[in-house]
């Protein structure tokens, strides 16, 4: 039972090593921010991003390679994931730009993920088929990791709806302001119409 708990302590280590590479930044307006990430020859990595609030739910994307070649441009995408192999070591950057933006402040995240997941401590390191406790170890992994990312999609879905829910309530609070005014306006008009209409008549007929 020892080992049991000890080797499930290690597997939610594990876990939280591996989604270390989540991040969530804000981009204002008119600005521009780059990420490098150092990258062996023949690592397959994977950049996944999605604009959660501000403006048009858009942005640039630029990833670079060491050498200057661009290996992946996106013009005012809300979304999107690109994976590549590494042809060659070296720091390649990615730029995220706002700068066709004048008032709009962005709030973008962004997984960047490189290399293949490593498997579980203990599992596949031994030639002999693994043990039920292993298989089962390594199915509740693979669940685990599928949960996380559904947890990850629903999170960005959340802030998104609750972002548009506020801005919507202050669309209407705005357009109720200006009906209130509006109405009020009508009103002391009618009232000054009625008035001067009244005087007229008393002053014609006397």
């Amino acid at each position: 039972m020892q080992c049991i708990f000890l080797f499930a302590i290690s597997v939610s280590l594990y876990i939280c090593i591996v989604t270390a590479v989540e991040l969530t930044f804000e981009l204002p307006d008119n600005a521009k921010q780059c990420y490098h990430e150092d990258i062996e020859q023949g690592v397959k990595s994977t950049v996944e991003f999605q604009v959660v609030t501000g403006g048009n739910y858009d942005v640039d994307a630029v990833l670079e390679a060491p050498s200057g070649k661009v290996l992946y441009r996106g013009i005012k995408k809300q979304s999107d994931s690109y994976s590549w192999v590494a042809d060659q070591t070296g720091v390649y950057k990615l730029c995220f730009s706002n700068e066709f933006s004048t008032f709009s402040h962005k709030l973008v995240y962004l997984d960047f993920i490189v290399g293949e997941e490593k498997p579980l401590p203990g599992i596949g390191e031994h030639l002999t088929a693994m043990t039920k406790l292993e298989t089962s170890s390594a199915n509740v992994h693979e669940h685990l990791n599928t949960i996380i990312d559904y947890q990850t999609h629903h999170r960005l879905m959340e802030a998104q709806g609750r972002k548009r829910a506020e801005d919507l309530n202050t669309r209407v609070m705005y357009w109720s302001m200006g009906e209130t005014i509006l109405i009020i306006c009508i009103g002391v008009g009618q009232v000054i119409v009625l008035r001067n209409f009244f005087s007229e008549k008393k002053g014609s007929s006397s």
